[in-house]
């Protein structure tokens, strides 16, 4: 890749280079509604023996606003291609992709694209879909997500308020509630309302069983977005993979629990 368009594309997504630059790379993509920020916990844990990439998706955190297309990010797939021009601008291979909540599909497609780019793939709170679909149950009915989404069309602001200690899941640490507020709150609107359209909505079952990238799924205990029988259902779909159950609880251990995390990932690694 030419220079400038490889810098173009490490502006647009605010990517973040740490650690071991000898070192394997940690790629750490972040879920909806947080940024690069919200691994600041646990990435620091491996700085010094890999070379750690964070970056923001485009439309969170420090990313080039003017870069998000509708278009482009009506799906899942707009992600994967933003995941894999990073990797080609950074002529990276042979990547460690650690994927919390709808990073950790965006990972999976991405790996089933270009298999080569990836060591291992480390799945946190994955969900394939959220939606119950006849023996499949993601956590979700159809007139819950539907509900759900009407009500951050109608009042993103107080949508964010009231449901991000929800997905936080510790209410005994409030601080932590609100910092999720205040990250959705960072978010255009717009965006974060098609982002979770996209999230919410999305079916990528099939996805999992065409895998072949050595994959850890890491699960909290109680988890309202993404609860234990989905964890389970993702590590039974692709075929040799490894899963973790953390004593956490909550959707974001990265910021509730960084060490057992930290220390689970480490555990993994090939």
């Amino acid at each position: 890749m030419e220079p400038a368009r490889a810098s173009e594309l490490l502006r647009r997504n605010n990517v973040v280079v740490t650690g071991d630059p000898d070192g394997p790379t940690m790629m750490f993509a972040h879920g909806f509604g947080c940024s690069q920020e919200a691994w600041r916990l646990v990435a620091p844990q491996f700085e010094n023996d890999h070379r750690v990439v964070r970056f923001d998706h485009v439309g969170a955190g420090g990313s080039d606003l003017t870069a998000y297309d509708a278009g482009k990010y009506d799906s899942l797939h707009g992600y994967t291609d933003d995941v894999l021009d990073l990797l080609d601008a950074l002529s990276l291979d042979d990547v460690i992709f650690v994927g919390h909540s709808v990073s950790a599909m965006i990972g999976v497609l991405a790996a089933n694209r270009e298999p080569q780019r990836f060591r291992q793939l480390v799945l946190m709170g994955p969900s394939p879909r959220y939606i119950d679909d006849g023996a499949y149950r993601g956590g979700f009915g159809r007139d819950d997500i539907e509900g759900l989404l009407d009500s951050l069309d109608a009042n993103y602001l107080g949508w964010s308020a009231a449901f991000a200690p929800v997905i936080m899941g510790v209410p005994e640490r409030p601080e932590l509630g609100a910092e999720l507020v205040e990250s959705f709150c960072r978010v255009d609107p717009t965006i974060a309302r098609q982002f979770a359209r996209v999230t919410f909505l999305s079916d990528n079952r099939r996805d999992l069983s065409a895998v072949n990238v050595p994959t850890h799924v890491i699960q909290s205990s109680e988890d309202v977005i993404a609860p234990i029988e989905v964890g389970r259902y993702v590590h039974e779909a692709i075929a040799g993979s490894r899963l973790t159950v953390l004593a956490a609880t909550g959707h974001l251990p990265i910021l509730s629990a960084a060490d057992e995390l930290g220390e689970a990932i480490r555990r993994g690694l090939l």
